[in-house]
């Protein structure tokens, strides 16, 4: 297969994924409707609202798989090949799978299903985003990419992002749980607010460390090999620090100052609020002074034609990768270069004559 082939087998993955996953979502709310009138301590006598819980793990287990084929497809698509997270785009449609794996786990080891509605809803969210905002071309990684620390610090940076979230997401429901008095439904089905805040203590004290591998240790290696120095005050840098800073005075106010509940929830919804910053924000708002610049998505290279020789090589390269999709980007580009070459003759013809002795061109 070719590299284009192999790109829009991604695009395709990715589009099934989200369509799998967008099933699963309205499994759950099946589900959650309902369990509307069904006590905490109930069992669940409805054949269809069973079924629809039930279904809406298998397709999410089968969304999974479908993305993980994606994401192998879009490193194949590139020339030459590479991990598939070279832009907000991939490190977005990664990140997501990290978290829908996440959960995966966490039903089949503490019982954790009741996260799917919840899950499931933030995944399909961010493959929309992802799609329809943060889509990019599949580029050649630049010359700092091009190293073994590409794949230990984004993959640690990335499995740290999911359950960061995932611990997020538990502690808003800790937050909703703790308000609420009903008896019935889905939230009374969900674990104590207790339970809930133990769980997001357990995931954010299994992603401290792995976060801080990626920006205390991979991340000041490979920035001294791709730039000469171990830390150079990048907006990227400075927020994956404070991040950092964020996540252990939340670990730490919980083993020192006995923090729990609501409080603790609160910091760490600073911290998920920081991270995400440093993912979107940092890229959109400070891209240009970053050194991270090459994570933020393209602009339109169709104001580079007639540029450098390397500009529009670039060119070619981002206008050809959209015309798998698209199909007739190419054509259009091959269309104006035929004119530039067609009035470039002319202009070459209506030279000669004016300049040649036995030509009269006063008529």
């Amino acid at each position: 297969m070719t590299d284009a082939q192999w790109e829009v087998l991604s695009y395709q993955g990715i589009l099934a994924a989200a369509f799998l996953y967008f099933l699963a979502m309205l499994a759950y709310f099946v589900e959650v409707a309902g369990l509307r009138t069904v006590r905490a301590d109930e069992e669940v006598t409805s054949p269809r609202t069973a079924v629809a819980g039930r279904l809406g793990l298998v397709l999410t287990t089968f969304a999974a798989v479908v993305h993980l084929a994606a994401l192998v497809a879009r490193g194949l698509a590139a020339d030459p090949n590479r991990v598939p997270w070279g832009n907000m785009y991939e490190f977005t449609i990664a990140g997501t799978f990290v978290v829908t794996v996440l959960f995966l786990v966490s039903s089949a080891r503490l019982g954790a299903q009741w996260l799917g509605p919840v899950v499931v809803t933030v995944v399909v969210a961010a493959l929309m985003a992802a799609f329809l905002a943060l889509d990019d071309a599949v580029l050649p990684l630049p010359d700092a990419l091009n190293s073994v620390w590409l794949v230990i610090h984004v993959v640690s940076a990335v499995i740290a992002t999911g359950a960061f979230t995932v611990g997020g997401i538990l502690s808003v429901l800790h937050l909703v749980k703790a308000r609420s008095t009903a008896e019935r439904g889905y939230l009374a089905r969900v674990p104590s607010a207790d339970r809930l805040d133990q769980l997001s203590y357990r995931m954010h004290a299994f992603a401290f460390p792995v976060w801080t591998f990626a920006v205390l240790i991979t991340g000041p290696i490979w920035a001294h090999q791709a730039w000469g120095s171990y830390w150079n005050w990048d907006p990227k840098e400075v927020w994956a620090f404070i991040t950092f800073v964020v996540y252990a005075a939340y670990l730490h106010a919980r083993a020192t100052a006995g923090w729990r509940g609501r409080k603790a929830a609160y910091l760490a919804l600073a911290g998920l609020a920081t991270l995400w910053f440093n993912f979107i924000g940092i890229n959109f708002f400070f891209g240009a002074n970053s050194q991270h610049s090459y994570a933020a998505p393209e602009t339109d290279s169709s104001v580079v034609v007639g540029a450098s020789a390397q500009a529009a090589e670039e060119v070619g390269v981002v206008v050809g990768a959209r015309d798998a999709r698209g199909g007739t980007a190419g054509a259009l580009l091959d269309e104006s270069h035929e004119a530039v070459d067609d009035q470039g003759e002319d202009d070459h013809h209506d030279h000669d004559l004016e300049h040649s002795p036995n030509v009269d061109t006063s008529s």
